[in-house]
Formats: structure tokens, C-alpha cells, sequence
């Protein structure tokens, strides 16, 4: 095009504006959850319908009501699928950051898993026929059933220790301060394990020589041991794995771990003061 004196007219261009970059996509819970692997998914599964279990029972404790305490109470099946819910799921999760073989951690899973189906359907069992679970040697049935809890508890001894030598063996993975959690996690399990073993193995010897009423009673002072220090390793990994989400500083993210990994210790020699004192 030409202006009237005759000199072409500047070519009118238009600015184009760049093409908008893609957001970044970022996985969503499941998109998260098809990416575990098919055993973790199955533990986390079983370990969150155990959960349930122990929560549909304080539900039946709530309507039916009864003793709280003692050998044949609701208590029972509420706190062991609480309990054993809680901590398949967190075994699941925590020896992801353990350096062990995929095929020996998915086959420890599995029979974990299974163990620990096994411990809180013969406990919820024995709640609805109204019967002590463990240390009842009333009946062949009774016995049966208390005897395959005893092996069931030996069973997790074994994967449990199995776990927690790993962790010693080879530094575990995973953010700031987690190779400290898990390892003071794994050690403070061994304690609710032995505390485990003692609750059991002396209500066996006081029902084999006659003193069932005392053999129930026999755990009450290693309770607050055991049940304290089988948490720790949920606790303290999940403390770091928080701390990881946050803006702080290594050093101050590390003493947070350490003041939390002493805390723990402590509240676990208490109760060990008092099991002792009272044993």
C-alpha cells in the first residue's frame, strides 16, 4: 500500500504472543496410589480394614458396654486392630527407605500381613464368644487358639527384628534426620517385642502351674512398656518426614529429630522404671 505523496506505507505487523507453557502436572493422590507396588497396596489395604475393625468395635463397646479392663473385655479388639492396623501400615511405609532386596521386603511383607490378620481375628473371636484370647487353655478350641496367637507373636518377632538389623546394617535412605528415626524406631520396637515376650512367656508358666486368674493379670505392668514403645516406629519417621515439608534450616530440622528421638527414649525407660517397680 502506498501513501498519497507516493512513499510506501510501513508495513503493519502484529505482535504474536509466545505459546503458554503447560503446567506442570502433578500426581494426585491417585496417580500416587497406582504407584505402589501391588504388595505395599495390599498391606496398606489390610492394615486400614484392621483399623476399622478396631474402631467398628468401639462402636459395639459404646451400644454393649462392659468392662473396659481385663481378660474378656471389648478393649481387646479395639486397641489390637487399632494397633496392628496402625503398625502394618507404618512397617509398610518405613522399609521402603531400608536398603533390603524388592523380592525378600515384598515376601516379609506378605507373611506380616498375614500374621498380623491372623492375631487380631483370633483376639476379635475370642471377644464375641466371650472368652479370655490369650494364656486360655480351658478348652482344646481355647487352647488352639491361644497357642496359634503365641506363634503368631513369634512370627513377628522374627520379621520385625529381621527389619530392624537391616536398618543397622545398611544406612537407610530417605530425607534429613529419617535415617535416625527409623533406626531409633526399629531399636525401640525391639523393647515392645521383649516386652512382648515376658507378658507371654510368664502367663504360660503361671497357667501351666496352676494360676490362670494370676497368669491374666500377669501383663498388667508390662502394658504401658509395650504399648509405648511399639508406636515409636510410626512416631519418630513420620516426625521427619514432616520436617522435610518444612521451610527450616538442616541444623534445626536435625536437633528437632534428636530432642524427639530423646523424648522417646525417656517416656520408654519411665515406663520401664514402673514395669519394673511393679513387676
Amino acid at each position: 500500500m502506498e501513501s498519497r505523496s507516493g512513499t510506501p506505507a510501513p508495513a503493519v505487523t502484529t505482535a504474536v504472543a509466545p505459546p503458554a507453557r503447560p503446567s506442570p502436572v502433578r500426581p494426585g493422590w491417585r496417580g500416587a496410589w497406582h504407584g505402589v507396588r501391588p504388595t505395599e497396596r495390599l498391606c496398606h489395604v489390610t492394615g486400614a480394614v484392621l483399623v476399622l475393625s478396631g474402631l467398628a468395635h468401639l462402636a459395639v463397646f459404646a451400644v454393649d458396654g462392659g468392662p473396659w479392663d481385663g481378660p474378656v473385655s471389648w478393649r481387646k479388639p479395639v486397641t489390637f486392630g487399632l494397633s496392628f492396623g496402625l503398625t502394618l501400615i507404618a512397617i509398610t511405609w518405613v522399609t521402603s527407605y531400608l536398603r533390603v532386596g524388592t523380592r525378600l521386603r515384598s515376601a516379609l511383607l506378605v507373611v506380616f500381613a498375614a500374621d498380623c490378620v491372623v492375631e487380631v481375628g483370633g483376639i476379635t473371636l475370642q471377644a464375641w464368644r466371650r472368652v479370655p484370647s490369650h494364656l486360655n487353655m480351658e478348652t482344646g478350641f481355647d487352647t488352639a487358639v491361644s497357642m496359634t496367637l503365641a506363634v503368631g507373636g513369634v512370627v513377628l518377632v522374627v520379621l520385625l527384628t529381621v527389619f530392624a538389623v537391616a536398618s543397622f546394617q545398611n544406612r537407610p535412605t530417605g530425607p534429613l534426620g529419617m535415617p535416625l528415626a527409623l533406626r531409633s524406631g526399629f531399636a525401640i520396637l525391639l523393647v515392645a517385642l521383649a516386652s512382648g515376650a515376658a507378658m507371654i512367656a510368664r502367663g504360660v508358666v503361671l497357667t501351666r502351674t496352676g494360676h490362670q486368674e494370676a497368669a491374666y493379670h500377669s501383663t498388667a505392668p508390662l502394658k504401658p512398656l509395650h504399648g509405648v514403645s511399639l508406636h515409636a516406629v510410626l512416631v519418630l519417621p513420620t516426625l521427619a518426614w514432616l520436617l522435610s515439608h518444612t521451610p527450616w534450616s538442616d541444623r534445626t530440622r536435625r536437633r528437632v529429630i534428636q530432642a524427639a528421638v530423646g523424648c522417646y527414649a525417656a517416656a520408654v525407660l519411665g515406663a520401664g522404671v514402673w514395669a519394673a517397680l511393679t513387676w
